[in-house]
């Protein structure tokens, strides 16, 4: 009989590999159902053929083979595992351990991960009763071969015994099970690496789906969620369209990882996009594009998951209450069980198709959520939105009373954007919707970061503990809120046309939006305004010197209003804390907040705001020299005063200068002297170097740093009058930290043998630069760019590199600048997001700026000679 089992087990194989076949090639629309029933009929084989089988004597001891989880749904993916119980209907005899060894070791040897159970019926019952991760499995139980009888028996006690004696607490189980898992994997609607299975709008929130509804109405078949009412038959075309794609997307992944995998990391998408031959369109890349499919897929199961627990009951069970207040709905409304609203009678809608958004303004107010048929109607009934419902004066002030509703209202406006109401009102948002920016930078698809700055908006004005006192103060400041909600909730509305210079575009949508709805003409250009430059504040605080006044001077002189400024930096902060942790951050609400007080400043007391930085500086040289220790360092302060440069004593604390003075003391004739300090969590380290300036300095220290394998975070640069350069690194620990001391000590040698010409650090780094790791082609969402920008200060070429981070990219740029003949007098250097934006203030060798065209190109060519391949 061995050869039958060998037999059995060729078959499978040649099976699952000519349905592996045809579905790449996307000639097996079934597979799921194909692959679960290439396995019955091994299964079925092997139990006809079994030399086991026989002496466990069926007849006096019933045993049945049972087709568990997705195996058991007949939703059996390339690589997943494969569940079985072995049931029988006494005790488990010793023989069963043979039965188990003789079909389950032979698809273990092909390399199928087998998951298996044996149990007697009465252990299989009592465990369900206990345990969540026992009974799950078993309401999607499949008879494969056996005793049917048993099976049968199985599924009816299972129901009399386990679901009806338990089913309150079996429910409450199954959603704080939910909840754990949607907080632990995130919602994979938003998530930019989702988790197919386990992420909510994943695999399993279906899953969870059928699991309630076999509880609540014993379902049979997935197909009876539409029979049973508890979806519509849109719905449910909508819900298997979207599991059909999703599960496609997880063979796929399985394939190309030939494993079984859930998580979509960055490094498959842009594969998985070329298999699903998705093709550049309207400034999307082809990645982005499948993205935003599997994103809006997975929105969708999401959301009908959402609408099922409404349904049930079971969604937010403790927040869903009848409203406290003694308000009523208004004509056409009403409450419902559960405290949800709902349209009086659908035909309302019909002869009033304002109740369409009026439901939305009434769930603000009441704060009462829209049932799962409300929803549907409005999602049926949003053809009814015509330009003159758009521009009708009643429906705007419903928007905007929506659109200004208090943080804790917020889910109204997600509601609208998912029942497709929010895109029929402003035409505009359909091309935003589930549209993906495929980098490291943004964590949702615009649409939804979209109302999430305006959500955010709400937060830090409000009074919860998500609220910040700056940002309430000037919010409660502001005269006209409207322009800056409209500006948040549109700011990237100009990427469903272009990704480029998205704001430019979104402005002139932003003047059509509003224009059309009835606003002022005043309101319509600051909300144009805030669109146009959202992104300007953070860039000019993030990308420029903010301790020159010229900067707060050109930047004022921009905005004009203070007004206009506090909702610009409103919006700034939105936006950036709504786009990730990797535009927002204390590094970047530091710099904002200083720029916007020095803007703050400049408007209100005009551009000979000059006075305030003389009566700063002079705080600080009487706090400098309070600190001397002696006559002799008092002289030494007010000798060296004068050589400090107005920069840097704007933008250092006195407590640092004094330290920076002594080091200066301790320089001598030496060329440079350096302090190592480590950070107060142990983290970072801060090195801080006095050296005598010289051409190419900076890019001695980075390439130091890179050939002792310390990667430079941050970097503050200034030149005193003295020629005296005071560099501040801040930089990783060396990888052998027992043995830090002496990596510092060598890594001092190095550049002391760089300044002195004995060692050649080109050619020292050639090895690492040149590594595989470093020269291989990269796929990257953005190409690198250098930028020469010789307008916005008046003394200094900038230089901007738009580079996707790699050890030794600070060496590469500041080398490649000291060769084209530059000094570099500031930088600022972000290496805080993958792909980094380094700044430079340079002039030439002769204190000129470089505004040639043909040494401006020169230095991009130099720059991007340096920087890795792009595939």
């Amino acid at each position: 009989m061995r050869g039958a089992h060998d037999q059995a087990t060729q078959s499978l194989q040649e099976k699952v590999a000519e349905l592996t076949d045809r579905f790449l090639r996307g000639k097996q629309p079934d597979f799921l159902k194909q692959h679960s029933r290439a396995l019955d009929d091994y299964f079925e084989q092997a139990f006809e053929t079994s030399m086991i089988g026989p002496r466990l004597e069926i007849n006096k001891n019933p045993y049945v083979i049972i087709a568990l989880g997705g195996y058991g749904r007949e939703e059996q993916c390339l690589y997943s595992d494969v569940d079985l119980l072995f049931l029988f209907g006494k005790r488990v005899p010793s023989q069963a351990e043979n039965l188990i060894r003789e079909m389950i070791y032979p698809l273990w040897d092909i390399g199928m991960d087998v998951g298996y159970a044996t149990r007697s019926l009465k252990e299989c019952l009592s465990l369900a009763a206990k345990d969540l991760n026992v009974l799950t499995p078993i309401l999607d139980a499949r008879f494969i071969c056996g005793m049917s009888m048993l099976f049968s028996e199985l599924m009816v006690q299972l129901r009399e015994k386990v679901i009806r004696k338990h089913s309150g607490r079996i429910l409450e189980e199954l959603m704080a099970y939910t909840h754990g898992r949607h907080a632990h994997y995130g919602d994979s609607a938003y998530l930019l690496e989702p988790n197919l299975k386990e992420g909510q709008g994943g695999l399993r929130d279906y899953h969870t789906m059928v699991w309630l509804a076999r509880l609540e109405y014993d379902l049979r078949q997935t197909r009876d969620l539409e029979y049973l009412g508890l979806l519509s038959h849109a719905e449910y075309q909508s819900l298997w369209e979207a599991l059909d794609f999703v599960w496609n997307v997880r063979n796929h992944l399985h394939h190309l990882c030939g494993r079984k995998t859930d998580q979509l990391h960055f490094e498959n998408q842009i594969k998985l996009a070329e298999r699903f031959r998705y093709r550049e369109e309207s400034g999307q890349q082809p990645v982005e594009r499948f993205l935003g499919d599997l994103h809006a897929r997975m929105d969708s199961i999401k959301h009908q998951h959402l609408m099922l627990l409404h349904e049930l009951g079971l969604e937010n069970k403790r927040k869903r209450r009848r409203p406290t207040t003694p308000k009523s709905p208004m004509d056409g409304i009403e409450i419902v069980d559960g405290g949800l609203l709902n349209f009086a009678r659908p035909e309302a809608i019909l002869k009033r198709p304002e109740l369409l958004i009026r439901i939305f303004e009434e769930s603000v107010v009441l704060k009462a959520p829209l049932s799962a048929e409300a929803k549907r109607l409005v999602r049926e009934f949003t053809y009814l939105v015509d330009p003159a419902f758009r521009a009708a004066p009643e429906t705007v002030r419903s928007f905007e009373r929506i659109l200004l509703a208090p943080a804790s209202a917020a889910s109204a406006l997600d509601d609208m954007l998912t029942t497709g109401l929010l895109a029929a009102f402003i035409p505009e948002f359909q091309f935003v919707t589930n549209r993906i920016q495929y980098d490291e930078y943004h964590l949702y698809p615009v649409d939804k970061h979209l109302l999430r700055t305006v959500q955010t908006i709400t937060q830090l004005a409000g009074e919860g503990a998500e609220a910040e006192p700056l940002c309430a103060r000037i919010y409660r400041e502001l005269k006209n809120k409207t322009p800056l909600f409209w500006a948040a909730l549109l700011h990237d509305i100009g990427k469903g046309e272009t990704e480029y210079d998205h704001s430019s575009r979104g402005a002139e949508l932003t003047r059509g939006v509003l224009a059309a709805r009835g606003f002022t003409p005043a309101e319509v250009d600051t909300a144009a305004f805030l669109v146009r430059e959202h992104l300007t504040l953070i860039k000019t605080a993030t990308r420029r010197d903010i301790h020159d006044e010229e900067t707060a001077i050109v930047f004022a002189r921009r905005v004009k209003d203070v007004e206009r400024l506090k909702m610009l930096y409103l919006l700034t902060v939105a936006d950036s804390m709504a786009t990730g942790p990797a535009a927002w951050n204390n590094w970047t609400s530091h710099l904002l907040r200083e720029f916007f007080f020095k803007v703050l400043n400049t408007l209100e007391k005009g551009e000979l705001a000059s006075a305030a930085a003389v009566e700063a500086v002079e705080r600080k040289r009487e706090a400098i020299f309070a600190s001397a220790r002696s006559a002799a360092e008092r002289q030494e302060q007010e000798r060296l005063f004068p050589a400090l440069s107005p920069r840097y004593l704007l933008s250092v604390p006195a407590e640092r200068i004094v330290e920076h003075i002594r080091l200066f003391g301790r320089l001598g004739e030496r060329d440079f002297i350096w302090t190592v300090a480590p950070s107060p969590d142990g983290k970072t380290r801060t090195v801080t170097i006095c050296a005598k300036d010289r051409p190419g300095l900076m890019a001695s220290m980075a390439g130091v740093f890179t050939l002792n394998s310390i990667n430079i975070l941050d970097v503050q640069v200034f030149t005193w009058h003295n020629r005296t350069a005071l560099d501040v690194f801040e930089v990783t620990p060396p990888p052998d930290l027992i043995f830090e001391d002496d990596r510092w000590r060598r890594a001092e040698d190095n550049l002391k043998a760089v300044l002195a010409g004995k060692l050649d650090l080109s050619a020292a780094l050639r090895p690492r630069l040149e590594s595989p790791q470093y020269t291989k082609p990269r796929t990257a969402r953005r190409a690198h760019r250098v930028r020469v920008d010789n307008t916005s200060s008046s003394f200094f070429t900038i230089v901007e590199v738009f580079a996707y981070d790699f050890p030794g990219l600070l060496f590469s740029i500041a080398d490649a600048l000291f060769r084209c003949g530059l000094d570099i007098w500031v930088a600022k250097i972000a290496t805080k997001v993958d792909q980094v934006v380094d700044v430079f203030y340079v002039r030439d060798i002769t204190g000129q700026k470089v505004d040639a065209a043909d040494r401006v190109a020169a230095v991009k060519e130099a720059v991007m000679a340096r920087l890795p391949n792009i595939a």
